[in-house]
């Protein structure tokens, strides 16, 4: 934000020069991001007057001009201007004047220019007639800037311009507002600081407050239909008035911030918000139909036109302003082109309103439209300064324009905003700010500032101001009292304590780093996604499936869109987006992993904030052809048994053979079918196929099939770290069998293997399906089963005794399983 050194001293009584108050702002909390000189010393520029003027000889638009400028002789002076004309009183820089011109190469930087007797298409000129932008007054350049007939020939124009109360050169300080200090985006606001650390009286300006009703009441209804995003509608009328051009010294002021001045009546309104952080509109009140005012979401479909003549489809809930019979503007953003303030307006309405700062925000983001007022509201502005404001700008208007204030306020207040009010330990703020600090200089900076600022000795109890939204607990409050008091002025202590720890290494994190070499060198890549979604998202995802249990949604408070309003119980939406994001671009062969936090709101006895619950996640997503595409093979797309064999490897590293996995074949509203995980029967994750709905709904082009798993629950169970082992290749040979049983087709095949592995003792070494067969020969509702085994042990076996361990396995699946060996 960019704010008037010139304009900052109308409010506070300094003696700081520019430099030294940016220091001193960036001190506090301000920081200057850096400082602008504007305008020229104005040395050697003096007022003359055009005796003459003639067309010059040899170019069209040049005019040979006879300036007096009350010294020996007129000066003889081409000038370029259209406006230029005898008689007038007009700025000249004289030979020797030094001014900042534009550029010729680059216009917009500008470079020091030294006026010198010259000759311009064979006509002496023997100075310049000067426009408003070359002499750094403002961004006019439409001809040379004309003065009043009381200017004194000759005189210096700097004193011109300070007999009128005009100043020539400024300094504009850039300074970066973090989005906590909604207050500091005003020029009352940074001098209020400013005030505070000089220990000089706040200037406010004198403003005529009205009270709710009088005359205003019976010109203007205003009826509130969304209290929740509009707390409060304060409207004024001023009557009579003449739109015309602003001032010299209005003009002036909105120039040096970079405003391009309009018209008095919506000068006024930009000037107020610079000045007290209030965004206000001016609406011709002849054109509100109805006399009345409606605050409420838009009904679907509207479309409106904005004061740019642009045409907007508006988003749903998008919070708008009418008459009584169609919308008049964007709440909070921008007028309608269909009741702005014309050179015809005579009356005008004024609006000052408090607006939901998330309302605003959604609004403005769907229509990438950001305007000054939508910058503050998104912020928050002070919930108590909407009369005031109005009341500043109704009285600027009558003095301005020449019209006459309708007394009293329309003031609809649905819902009132309470401001907080803190208590702060004396011993706390010294700790923090590590130095010792006065009681009285803790309540002098403190009240400076706007708080109510009670000492009961040891401790005080702060009553916030309504325009800091931003504090709320003692650390706030505590942060003022450092920030004014001056970071610089904190105390480097003498020595530092260093805490004399052997340094270990984090187990749990040694072996989360195996994990992902392990994955990466299958082929995925990790990915890191926002932990925060849409809530309407966070609740579709938000299933037992996922989550291992019960709980709801975790909302946000305050957020800064709606994208971001609630944290994610799952990692899988965010790696969908991915998905789709890399889909988009060509990638289709996808492996991505990662590792987050996931959240719930519920009971947890290990939970670090209470009634909520939090644990590390780690997801894998596979989808897409399962080898690059080449021309010597054909196209084999991944599916769900290659994830599940990635998984199995990685748990079987992890906690060797004490994974159990049970098939579940209900649909969910985000998966299709999963295979759920235990270990030593307690959940650890899910293998699932991503369901068609959520395919379609992130537009993705090949079945996903994911694993996420509760790395938390998984951790008591790991071996800590993965151990590397050596394993000598056996000088025996193997022994291979095949077994083929029919079994019920609803049987699933990891029970039936882990059975085999019991009964086939030490000597069964590897077990893996080669068939599965449904159709003739086996009767129906079962299916055959083939298995390759292979057993093995130090020694040469014995036909013997791989036969008892293949009998062992037979009679064992008979026996739990009703399995029959096929023959």
């Amino acid at each position: 934000m960019n704010l008037s050194y010139n304009w900052l001293k109308d409010y506070v009584d300094h003696q700081l020069q520019p430099e030294e108050l940016s220091d001193l702002l960036t001190m506090s909390g301000l920081e200057v991001e850096g400082v602008e000189v504007i305008g020229n010393s104005m040395e050697g520029v003096v007022v003359g007057h055009v005796l003459s003027v003639s067309r010059h000889p040899n170019a069209d638009r040049l005019s040979c001009c006879v300036v007096d400028v009350a010294g020996e002789e007129p000066l003889p002076i081409v000038c370029g201007a259209p406006n230029v004309a005898a008689g007038q009183r007009v700025p000249v820089a004289t030979v020797g004047t030094r001014l900042m011109l534009p550029g010729r190469e680059n216009p917009d930087e500008k470079v020091e220019v030294k006026i010198k007797k010259s000759k311009i298409r064979g006509e002496e000129s023997r100075g310049m007639i000067c426009a408003e932008d070359e002499l750094g007054l403002s961004d006019n350049h439409d001809g040379i800037m004309v003065l009043d007939g009381e200017a004194k020939i000759g005189q210096a124009f700097s004193s011109y311009l300070e007999e009128r109360s005009l100043s020539f050169q400024d300094h504009v300080i850039d300074v970066s507002i973090t989005p906590n200090r909604p207050d500091a985006i005003s020029h009352i606001g940074a001098s209020r600081d400013v005030a505070a650390i000089v220990n000089t009286p706040l200037l406010y300006p004198e403003v005529d407050v009205p009270n709710s009703g009088g005359d205003a009441q019976s010109l203007i209804d205003v009826e509130i239909e969304a209290p929740e995003a509009c707390r409060r509608y304060a409207a004024m009328v001023v009557q009579g008035i003449t739109v015309k051009e602003s001032p010299a010294w209005l003009k002036q002021r909105l120039t040096a911030i970079g405003l391009r001045p309009r018209n008095n009546m919506v000068d006024i309104t930009n000037y107020v918000m610079y000045e007290c952080g209030q965004p206000l509109h001016a609406f011709d009140y002849d054109q509100i139909a109805g006399k009345k005012i409606i605050v409420r979401f838009n009904k679907g479909g509207e479309k409106f036109t904005t004061l740019d003549s642009k045409e907007r489809e508006l988003p749903d809930n998008t919070l708008m302003i009418c008459d009584g019979d169609r919308p008049v503007a964007l709440a909070g953003i921008m007028g309608g082109e269909n009741s702005e303030v014309t050179d015809q307006t005579v009356n005008v309405l004024i609006e000052s309103a408090y607006f939901d700062p998330s309302t605003i925000r959604k609004t403005a983001k769907a229509l990438s439209l950001q305007t000054d007022a939508s910058y503050r509201f998104e912020r928050g502005v002070d919930s108590n300064g909407q009369v005031w404001a109005a009341a500043r700008a109704a009285a600027l208007m009558a003095e301005l324009g020449g019209g006459t204030i309708v007394s009293g306020v329309q003031d609809e207040h649905p819902s009132p905003i309470t401001p907080p009010v803190v208590a702060v330990r004396h011993k706390r703020i010294e700790t923090i700010v590590g130095r010792k600090i006065d009681a009285e200089e803790v309540v002098r900076l403190l009240s400076s500032i706007g708080f109510k600022v009670e000492d009961k000795g040891g401790s005080y109890t702060c009553a916030v101001p309504s325009f800091r939204p931003d504090v709320e607990r003692e650390i706030d409050v505590i942060e003022e009292v450092a920030r004014l008091s001056g970071y610089h002025n904190i105390p480097e202590p003498a020595h530092t304590v260093v805490p004399s720890l052997t340094p270990r290494v984090n187990p749990e994190l040694v072996l989360r780093r195996q994990v992902k070499t392990l994955l990466l060198g299958l082929g995925f890549r990790e990915t890191y996604t926002n932990s925060m979604l849409r809530k309407e998202v966070a609740e579709t995802f938000n299933v037992p499936v996922l989550t291992g249990g019960e709980g709801d949604v975790v909302e946000t408070l305050k957020p800064i869109s709606q994208e971001m309003a609630a944290l994610r119980p799952s990692l899988l939406p965010g790696l969908l987006s991915v998905i789709g994001y890399n889909q988009n671009r060509g990638q289709r062969s996808l492996r991505l992993m990662e590792f987050g936090k996931v959240f719930q709101a519920g009971m947890d006895s290990n939970a670090f904030v209470p009634g909520y619950k939090e644990h590390t996640s780690l997801i894998l997503c596979m989808c897409g052809p399962l080898e690059q595409v080449h021309w010597s093979s054909s196209v084999k797309s991944v599916t769900f048994h290659d994830l599940k064999g990635v998984v199995e490897a990685l748990l079987q590293n992890l906690c060797g053979d004490a994974v159990e996995m049970k098939p579940v074949y209900d649909e969910t509203p985000v998966t299709a079918y999963h295979l759920a995980l235990e270990v030593k029967g307690t959940p650890v994750g899910v293998i699932a196929a991503v369901s068609e709905s959520q395919q379609k709904a992130y537009s993705l082009r090949d079945p996903v099939y994911v694993a996420e798993l509760n790395w938390g629950a998984l951790l008591p169970h790991l071996k800590s770290p993965i151990s590397i082992m050596f394993s000598e290749f056996s000088r025996f040979p193997v022994v291979e069998r095949d077994l083929a049983i029919q079994i019920d087709q609803s049987q699933a095949v990891g029970d039936l293997m882990q059975d085999m592995e019991r009964a086939g003792g030490k000597l069964l070494k590897h077990i893996h399906v080669f068939d599965v067969y449904e159709g003739e020969q086996v009767e129906t509702g079962k299916k055959s089963i083939a298995f390759g085994l292979r057993f093995g042990a130090g020694r040469t076996l014995k036909d013997k005794e791989v036969d008892r361990s293949v009998e062992s396995i037979v009679k064992s699946l008979n026996k739990n399983f009703g399995a029959e060996l096929r023959k």
